[in-house]
């Protein structure tokens, strides 16, 4: 089942003389399951697409459809909420709440949407991250590996259709950066979790089952599965 698809996205801006393609014309289908790692240089245009992807932005043209809505055409407020229900994020600053605890900023989004925590699956998640031991803990008393470890449990409460990862291990050293990404698959794999992940690593997107790469605004391998 395909989970995410664009077609033609564009993103401009600018005009005439200065005008910028950011996204210029993004062919991408991503089914359910699948662990994908975008890749490309700075200004490559990979950090636009997860903003479209991730309705973080609206595009100049063409659309993103998630778990079989386009996105790119909900208003606003109508945006935020499929956002909060569908999508989950891991950003490379973590993006914790530091007045929170472990466990509070885990289901935070669960309880933003006013819906019940299902306690025995974020118990679940918390074992196989192996953070059991600091769910009263706040987020300044956490190493960085620990602290993104949080942030992909609290992307993963909320049952999203999708995880999107920007540069989850940039803020860490190579050796956590292997544990965290090793655990992100495992566990994207136990929960049937789908992962677009940006990164300009290598070594990283390696870890993928698919990379995609993208130059110019325009995808030049791995935009459909093969």
């Amino acid at each position: 089942m395909t989970v995410l698809e664009t077609k033609n996205l564009k993103k401009y801006y600018g005009q005439e003389e200065s005008l910028v393609k950011a996204l210029d014309g993004v062919n991408l289908k991503v089914e359910q399951g699948e662990f994908v790692s975008i890749v490309g240089t700075s200004g490559s245009g990979k950090s636009t697409l997860l903003h479209m992807l991730g309705g973080l932005d609206y595009p100049t043209q063409g659309s993103v459809v998630v778990d079989g809505k386009d996105i790119s055409r909900l208003k606003e407020d109508a945006l935020a909420i499929f956002r909060r229900r569908k999508i989950g994020f891991v950003f490379q600053n973590y993006n914790l709440v530091p007045v929170l605890n472990v466990y509070e900023n885990i289901v935070f989004p669960v309880q933003l949407d006013g819906n019940e925590v299902d306690t025995s699956y974020v118990d679940k998640i918390i074992k196989t991250l192996g953070i059991e031991s600091k769910v009263n803990a706040l987020p300044s008393q956490l190493s960085g590996g620990q602290q993104q470890r949080v942030a992909i449990a609290r992307a993963l409460a909320a049952k999203p259709a999708i995880i999107l990862a920007d540069e989850p291990t940039g803020n860490l050293d190579s050796r956590s950066s292997q544990d965290v990404l090793g655990l992100l698959k495992v566990t994207a794999k136990k929960f049937e979790q789908t992962i677009v992940m940006i990164t300009h690593n290598e070594e990283i997107a390696q870890m993928a089952d698919r990379i995609v790469r993208i130059e110019d605004g325009r995808i030049v391998t791995g935009g459909d599965r093969a």
